[in-house]
């Protein structure tokens, strides 16, 4: 018994190392992502109805809610359309999903919110999946069109659709394709095996992506060498190139040709419906803003201005379109307006649009189909009494950091006057602020560094970063380690499996308070911890 008790001991202290070690990674870039998403044996992958998973990154904390069928919608028990309704479905991929922003920020709500508020009776159904090409796109519509019966489908392209969509898998999930004539590829798709329950490991992602790092992180098929670079770039920022290479237009993969078969599927399946279909691609941030196409041509592709073209897929896809009898809209002009006059519309790091971008595109959008110059809106479904402007985007200001700030200096004031009556407010108040300033400024600091790097490489720095603090703590801690050793392996050698966690608590709380005591610099951190 006594064998089995300490076998318990080394077991349960191995179990609580990982598992703190492994939260701590969970609340950084390494935790592993939520998708929601199924095999779909005609689509490749689809949404779980009724998952609710969590999208984070280093700019956006969001929940993603689906319905019965799938979509980020309402709930929606039958999905026949109402008599009197102007319905308008929307495709896309993450974008249009609203992978990266609340629904209350998200185009597609935007615009039927204020369609509604002006009383027209016009629903707006979102049938966005991130990762889908334009082929996934409209094989959705050939397949669900009926039954949502839209009297308008807006399809929302981004440039990477058109290398996808010459390929037979994204990522773990195969994919339908379209030929050039704009007829299904025969193929079956299987489902892929399950995922090794390793990869839902934070510490599993750390380990590869640092492993990645270290062999130099552009390696593997999805990556070549374009003509006048020493450097490979992705293959879906082929379609950016002057010159595109090979694999773009020749068989099999020929994603040139492919999409226009895509695009030209998606007409036919919105015309077997009753329904116009309308092209809106939305640019990339280097098409609409000339610093940024600076930045990445230098830092991510490495060419000179003169081999690549940031205009190419939007101007691409528009030309395929209006071949086609497709009707478009191109919002590169709105982008850069509101752009040049200082309004951000895109993350920092990420390349989605944040929610002032979502409200630049929904006014653009709410413009565009109520002028004139397109018939896309019977004039049955025209406002009444239309708004003087849709409502703006609300004010980012006082910023959610330092109202967070005003009421923790409040808080932490109070509580310290109240235990240590005998200090005056007017000592306590500007220590209160001030370490809570020095705490807010380091965080705010490296956060904005973490944005503003790559996102692997700024996920290994936060990685390091923690190693580092894990390091100086034990530096500090000093020869007490060999107490805290020793005490362990005591209870360890008794058996006593069970003390395990209360002593990994315990012991804990007294290095953090060891540290703070002699370290004026972390000080702050650890008692603000407290």
């Amino acid at each position: 018994m006594r064998t089995l008790n300490v076998v318990l001991a080394v077991v349960v202290s191995l179990l609580i190392g990982f598992g703190i070690f492994e939260g701590g990674l969970r609340l950084t870039s390494f935790a592993p992502v939520e998708t929601g998403n199924r095999f779909d044996p005609a689509l490749g992958w689809a949404k779980e109805p009724g998952a609710v998973v969590t999208s984070r990154g280093a700019e956006f904390d969001v929940e993603l809610a689906f319905n019965e069928h799938g979509l980020r919608d309402d709930a929606m028990p039958d999905p026949a359309k109402p008599d009197d309704v102007f319905r308008i479905v929307c495709l896309g991929d993450s974008f249009t999903l609203g992978y990266t922003v609340a629904r209350e920020d998200l185009f597609v709500d935007l615009l039927e919110d204020w369609w509604q508020a002006e009383g027209r009776r016009i629903e707006v159904i979102n049938a966005g999946v991130e990762g889908y090409s334009t082929d996934q796109a409209a094989r959705w519509l050939a397949l669900h069109g009926a039954t949502f019966a839209p009297d308008l489908v807006v399809h929302f392209p981004y440039q990477n659709d058109i290398y996808w969509n010459g390929q037979k898998q994204y990522l773990r999930y195969p994919k339908p394709r379209y030929m050039p004539t704009g007829r299904p590829e025969a193929r079956k798709l299987d489902e892929p095996a399950a995922r090794p329950w390793t990869q839902e490991w934070a510490t599993t992602i750390a380990l590869g992506r640092l492993a990645g790092l270290l062999r130099g992180g552009k390696q593997g098929p999805e990556w070549f060498v374009p003509e006048g670079s020493d450097e490979p770039i992705l293959r879906e920022f082929a379609p950016l190139l002057v010159d595109p290479p090979a694999f773009l237009t020749e068989d099999p993969e020929n994603p040139l040709g492919r999409t226009r078969g895509a695009l030209q599927a998606m007409r036919d399946a919105a015309a077997d419906v009753g329904a116009e279909l309308l092209v809106v691609p939305i640019p990339d941030q280097s098409d609409v803003d000339a610093d940024h196409a600076a930045r990445f041509g230098s830092e991510t592709l490495g060419l000179p201005r003169a081999l690549w073209d940031p205009a190419r897929p939007v101007d691409l896809f528009l030309g395929h379109a209006r071949d086609l009898g497709i009707e478009t809209f191109d919002v590169r002009s709105t982008f850069k307006a509101l752009i040049a006059e200082g309004q951000g519309l895109y993350y920092r790091a990420d390349w989605h649009l944040n929610p002032r971008g979502n409200r630049a595109l929904a006014r653009f959008l709410y413009n565009e189909l109520d002028s004139a110059q397109n018939d896309l809106l019977p004039p049955e479904f025209a406002a009444e009494t239309k708004l003087s402007a849709p409502p703006a985007a609300p004010s980012d200001f006082p910023p959610f950091w330092l109202m967070l700030y005003g009421v923790l200096v409040v808080v932490l004031t109070g509580m310290y006057n109240l235990t240590y009556r005998a200090e005056p407010l007017t000592a306590v108040l500007p220590r209160v602020a001030g370490m809570l300033a020095l705490v807010f400024l380091v965080f705010l600091g490296g956060r904005a560094l973490i944005v503003a790097l790559p996102p692997d490489l700024g996920g290994v720095v936060l990685f390091l970063a923690l190693f580092g603090l894990f390091a100086f703590i034990l530096f500090k801690l000093g020869r007490r380690i060999g107490t805290i050793a020793e005490l362990t392996i005591a209870f360890i050698k008794r058996g006593h499996w069970y003390l395990l966690p209360l002593l990994v608590v315990l012991l804990s709380i007294g290095s953090l308070l060891v540290v703070a005591a002699s370290s004026p610099l972390v000080a702050p951190f650890i008692y603000t911890l407290f």
